[in-house]
């Protein structure tokens, strides 16, 4: 008998969970909005919740028991700076998962999974702008003619 049914498992090795989740959990905190599959969000709502939990206590002990799980500056700091302004007066319940259709390939549950009260602007992609240095380079380059 199997009695509180742990956690799932999603076909994955151990290792491979644990480095998916941390991938998803640091794309959630850049963007504040990820699709992926729905058991795998169901799976991500509470980690998300224990780390914004984590981050609300301004602890140093905290905060290295955060980079050692997302192991990435940008997101501890913006979990400590950002997220725990954001969710002073809140306690819990910082994200929450949507049912977004099926994919099309295998027709597999989708979701969304997001910040309550997130950042509209956080999803926007800012990509780098071609200077006039670059496009001078580009010229300068010598035509070769092929025979």
């Amino acid at each position: 008998m199997r009695h509180r049914l742990g956690y799932r498992k999603l076909n994955k090795t151990s290792e491979h969970r644990k480095a998916l989740f941390k991938n998803m959990l640091n794309s959630l905190i850049k963007y504040e909005q990820i699709i992926t599959t729905l058991p795998k969000a169901k799976e991500l709502k509470p980690q998300i919740d224990k780390v914004i939990t984590l981050g609300k206590k301004k602890e140093l002990s905290n905060k290295k028991r955060l980079f050692s799980k997302l192991q990435n500056k940008n997101s501890v700091k913006k979990v400590f700076d950002v997220f725990s302004e954001r969710y002073s007066k809140r306690n819990g319940g910082y994200s929450r998962v949507l049912r977004a259709g099926f994919r099309t390939g295998d027709d597999s549950p989708m979701a969304v999974i997001e910040l309550v009260d997130r950042d509209i602007n956080a999803r926007k992609i800012d990509k780098p702008k071609k200077t006039e240095s670059a496009k001078k380079d580009k010229e300068s380059l010598p035509k070769t003619v092929s025979k």
